[in-house]
């Protein structure tokens, strides 16, 4: 932390402790939608323009149209195990970095699986297999600057998945985790390896010698292996190609058009002062299209030595602005001016280009609210309004955050969705169902009110003792409906296990439903 006095002011508007999350939301929610999102946890996003596209099933959206639409074509996502771990634009062009989990042992391993690419506005879908070019076996050397660097090949597509992805004309970068940064010139067809430098290194130049060994499992005696690991990657306006790993940043000004043994690259790691890098592990690469400013989100890869936060460089990497230290972020997003970070606490924006910052803890909207343990994953600005992409679903705001809208997977109460075509009529649902607070944070409560009127909702235990009540005759207009609750008694005190009703009460319909609650 020996840093922190060398950083930037910043100015955060600090919202309450939340109280216990227990009411009916006063607004009534959009109508049903057979064509919703697919999935509540959103951790990838990319915009062009009024079009935004999100993870993990490659769902998009025109407009902000209530209806969000799927990649027709793209098999392996919409439905096979593949799923969006990164996505870059163009004017009818779109190159999907695709990924799955599998289990290998007792643990989930993100792996590669290639890439989804479209030229012509998502009417035909190629998918390019790259993990059928990973390294050879037999591939223990690479060339660079004239003289063979020994290599460790990665031929498996385990930990290796498309974190991030930038394209220019027929150029293609990804970052891959153990496979490093690679790149294509014929527009994804073929992939090389392109070589970064060790940690130890601050820079790479084809004209001097070298005698280093590639390897991203490290010797467990040097940290040079951390410059091998990629994780983000930019071809920014400038000219210049960023390469974020978890060993710092990487700025080359001819990655674009050099052969790859002629790249040559800048290193930048943390070294403690106001005007470097917070941490070294380099997560997310955005430029501000307003400035030309490129952000990036720093986290700690060296245990002592790294701060998480975001920095931001406006001189190609020579210089860097620390923002919000001690915060983990994911992703930063742009309208103008505004900045975005999203993270582990909230939404940060500043309205003054990083001048000052408000959080916002929880986002709320008139129909519903983010649960008290939501992460905010991911940035993108389309149809004239910011997104956040959420474990909790989808936010977007067109005036900054003063307010905002939510969007989640729709399970009308008169059936079906895309989803589940064979979902029952009911007049009301609890999910998710089964409900631990622990895990879950809060219950949503879904039902209809059929005419304005008072409405109130009562909780009771298995032996019908009153536990809560959620609002007592909340007056609603005609619409469906969201109560949600916290898991806890009328005293703020935790229910103990086991089944739960619930009664909604709504001018002169009465409706029940449980909920099974496991802690």
């Amino acid at each position: 932390m020996r840093f922190l006095s060398f950083l930037l002011p910043i100015f955060l508007l600090m919202l309450p402790v939340l109280p216990t999350q227990a009411q009916i939301m006063p607004g009534p929610l959009p109508p049903p939608q057979f064509n919703s999102i697919s999935q509540n946890s959103i951790s990838n996003m990319g915009s062009l323009g009024d079009t935004l596209w999100i993870g993990p099933r490659m769902n998009y959206n025109i407009a902000n149209e209530l209806e969000w639409r799927l990649a027709e074509g793209a098999d392996s996502v919409t439905d096979g195990r593949g799923r969006l771990f990164s996505i870059a634009l163009a004017p009818d062009t779109v190159v999907a970095g695709i990924g799955y989990s599998q289990v290998v042992g007792e643990e989930s391993v993100q792996a590669q699986m290639g890439f989804y690419i479209t030229t012509d506005g998502g009417l035909n879908w190629e998918l390019i297999d790259t993990s059928r070019t990973l390294d050879q076996p037999e591939a223990n050397t690479i060339r660079y600057g004239g003289q063979d660097l020994e290599i460790i090949p990665v031929i498996v597509p385990q930990q290796s998945p498309p974190y991030m992805v930038d394209f220019k004309n027929d150029v293609i970068f990804f970052a891959g985790w153990a496979s490093g940064i690679r790149r294509s010139t014929d527009f994804g067809q073929s992939w090389e390896r392109i070589v970064l430098p060790p940690f130890s290194l601050d820079e790479l130049d084809p004209e001097e010698t070298y005698n280093f060994r590639i390897d991203p499992r490290g010797d467990g005696q040097t940290n040079d292996f951390l410059n091998f690991l990629g994780f983000s990657v930019l071809i920014g306006s400038d000219g210049n190609v960023y390469a974020g790993t978890a060993g710092g940043l990487n700025v080359s000004d001819n990655a674009l058009s050099a052969p790859a043994d002629s790249i040559r690259w800048r290193h930048i790691r943390q070294a403690g002062r106001p005007d470097g890098l917070l941490g070294n592990w380099i997560t997310s690469i955005r430029e501000n299209p307003h400035d030309g400013a490129v952000w990036m989100t720093n986290w700690t890869a060296i245990s002592g030595e790294d701060i998480e936060g975001i920095v931001v460089t406006r001189d190609g990497g020579v210089t860097f602005e620390q923002h919000l230290a001690g915060e983990r972020l994911y992703d930063i997003g742009f309208d103008g001016e505004t900045i975005f970070a999203a993270g582990n606490n909230g939404v940060f924006i500043s309205t003054g280009n990083g001048d000052s910052w408000r959080q916002i803890r929880q986002v709320r909207s008139a129909n519903t609210l983010m649960k008290p343990g939501t992460t905010y994953y991911a940035v993108s600005k389309a149809a004239g309004r910011v997104w956040i992409g959420t474990s909790d679903g989808l936010a977007s705001t067109a005036d900054n955050g003063q307010s905002w809208e939510i969007s989640r997977v729709d399970f009308p109460l008169d059936g079906k969705n895309r989803y589940q075509d064979d979902a029952p009529s009911v007049r009301s649902y609890a999910y998710p169902n089964p409900f631990s607070p622990r895990q879950h944070d809060l219950v949503r409560i879904k039902f209809e009110n059929r005419n304005a009127s008072a409405v109130t909702v009562r909780l009771y235990d298995f032996g019908m003792n009153l536990i809560r009540i959620l609002d007592d005759k909340r007056e609603l207009e005609t619409g469906t409906y969201e109560a949600v609750w916290d898991g806890t008694d009328q005293q703020g005190r935790k229910v103990a296990n086991g089944t739960v009703f619930y009664e909604v009460d709504s001018g002169d319909r009465r409706t029940v439903g449980k909920i099974l609650l496991l802690e």
